[in-house]
């Protein structure tokens, strides 16, 4: 595998925990946020991530030589927290107030992984970019 493909694969990660990164901001900043209708509330959500294939690599080595592709970020399916609260000037005919179904320690814990999924990839790129700078000292010697 070339450099350029590592580099690839790194740069292909980093996108995808980025758009894991923001979709997670966006939840948390939703988090408390209040509707009077289940249609009307904001629903967490989730990215949904693939591996793709680089091209011109044959069957055989398609494990070590593939990229993150985020598909799509789609609605999770988790029901929405209810409270009955008739003062609330949100609250429908039934006096209740539907509010988004998430989770802020999962999310915050979800924050972590991709945090850390992202610094695991610039750090994969600084070791190919010094592996890189190695190799041309090594021809002017």
């Amino acid at each position: 595998m070339s450099f350029r493909d590592i580099a690839q694969i790194a740069g292909s990660a980093m996108t995808a925990q980025s758009i894991r990164l923001n979709t997670i901001a966006s939840n948390l900043a939703n988090a408390q946020s209040a509707a009077g209708s289940e249609q009307a509330t904001y629903h967490a959500r989730k990215p949904v991530f693939a591996s793709v294939f680089l091209p011109g690599q044959d069957f055989a080595d398609r494990g070590s030589a593939a990229k993150v592709q985020v598909l799509d970020v789609v609605e999770t399916t988790t029901p929405l927290r209810k409270a009955y609260e008739p003062d609330n000037p949100l609250a429908n005919a039934e006096g209740m107030v539907f509010y988004p179904n998430v989770n802020p320690v999962e999310e915050m814990t979800d924050m972590l992984s991709a945090s850390r999924a992202f610094e695991t990839n610039v750090e994969v790129l600084s070791r190919v970019k010094g592996m890189q700078q190695d190799l041309l000292k090594l021809g002017e010697g």
